[in-house]
C-alpha cells in the first residue's frame, strides 16, 4: 500500500525509518523538496494577470498562461512553445505545478523584479 510522510517533526521522521526498515526489498523510497504552495501559486497567478493586463512585449499583449511560461523559461526551467493550428504559439511543456516551494519562490521574485522595472501596479491581490 503507497504511503506518504511529511517530515514536520521528529515523530514523523521517526515512522518514516521505521517504514524504511520493515519495507520488503524492492520497495521504491522517493525524497524530495515541498512543493510550491496554494497562497504562492495564487500569488503567481495574480502578478501574471497584471503583467498580461498591462505590458506588451514584441508588440502584442500575452495570456497570464504564456507570461507564466516566458517567466519560467527566464528562469531556467525548461519550457517550449508549440505552434497552434491557426499558426500561433501556445506554450506547453514544464508546468508551475512542480515547482518545490523554494523555485516558485524564486519565480514570484523574478517576476516582482521584472514587472516593477516595467511599471506594473501590482492589484490588491498579490500579497506583499
Amino acid at each position: 500500500m503507497p504511503a506518504t510522510v511529511v517530515i514536520t517533526s521528529a515523530d514523523a521522521k521517526a515512522r518514516a525509518a521505521h517504514w524504511c526498515k520493515i519495507a520488503p526489498a524492492g520497495t521504491v523510497v522517493t525524497f524530495r523538496k515541498p512543493g510550491r504552495t496554494i497562497p504562492q501559486n495564487d500569488r503567481m497567478w495574480a502578478m501574471l494577470t497584471d503583467v498580461a493586463q498591462q505590458v506588451e512585449h514584441n508588440g502584442r499583449r500575452w495570456t497570464p498562461d504564456q507570461w507564466k511560461q516566458l517567466f519560467m523559461n527566464s528562469c531556467g526551467h525548461e519550457v517550449h512553445f508549440m505552434p497552434g493550428l491557426s499558426g500561433e504559439p501556445f506554450p506547453a511543456g514544464f508546468r508551475s505545478s512542480k515547482l518545490t516551494k523554494e523555485q516558485m519562490g524564486e519565480l514570484i521574485d523574478f517576476i516582482d523584479a521584472w514587472g516593477t522595472q516595467q511599471g506594473v501596479k501590482w492589484s490588491d491581490g498579490v500579497p506583499a
